[in-house]
């Protein structure tokens, strides 16, 4: 299947007043995980566009650190989810852990950057985006055209690439699971 690239949302559809956001209910983890997944994958190009931003700006104060430190991100984000694909154990702790996974995968960056190069590339040129993303994607309240390109995704209709890295850490449900409980959804 091909990948296609996700429209860029209107600015205020991507950020309008307040009326839209609300805080993540905290004892509901999977709710909001869905909130997130959602979010991710309806605004990944507008995402893209804020990472995109802030990484040249950084990186036009300090290419070879961005370099570094890009480098070393993606490395270890193909390291480990190389090795989790290879451990069961790691494999069952991505799955239920996404959090985590994503902090140690963000420590280990940090500490071969700090070894390597600028920590503060680190924080301000990779770690600023991803909180922004995170942040966004978790008060963001969802729409139905929101869950409609979720649900499109899931069941294999389309492959962005937010969709391939959600893969990656496990974050998609199975196709079947998604069909079922939106076919079910539509008969209500």
């Amino acid at each position: 299947m091909e990948v296609q690239v996700a429209p860029l949302r209107a600015w205020d559809d991507f950020f309008p007043g307040s009326d839209r956001f609300a805080r993540p209910d905290f004892k509901d983890i999977s709710k909001w995980n869905n909130r997130v997944v959602s979010n991710l994958l309806y605004y990944q190009t507008n995402y893209l566009m804020v990472a995109a931003a802030v990484v040249s700006i950084v990186g036009f104060l300090s290419p070879l650190n961005m370099l570094i430190g890009g480098t070393v991100v993606v490395l270890v984000f193909m390291g480990f989810v190389w090795v989790s694909h290879n451990k069961d154990i790691l494999r069952r702790l991505k799955k239920q852990y996404p959090t985590t996974f994503v902090v140690v995968i963000m420590l280990s960056s940090y500490f071969l950057i700090s070894y390597l190069g600028d920590v503060m590339v680190f924080m301000f040129g990779i770690t600023l985006p991803l909180l922004l993303m995170f942040v966004h994607a978790s008060l963001r309240l969802r729409n139905i055209k929101n869950k409609l390109e979720n649900k499109m995704e899931g069941i294999g209709l389309k492959k962005t690439p937010m969709g391939i890295i959600l893969d990656a850490l496990e974050q998609q449900e199975d196709s079947i699971n998604k069909l079922a409980d939106y076919i079910s959804k539509v008969k209500e």
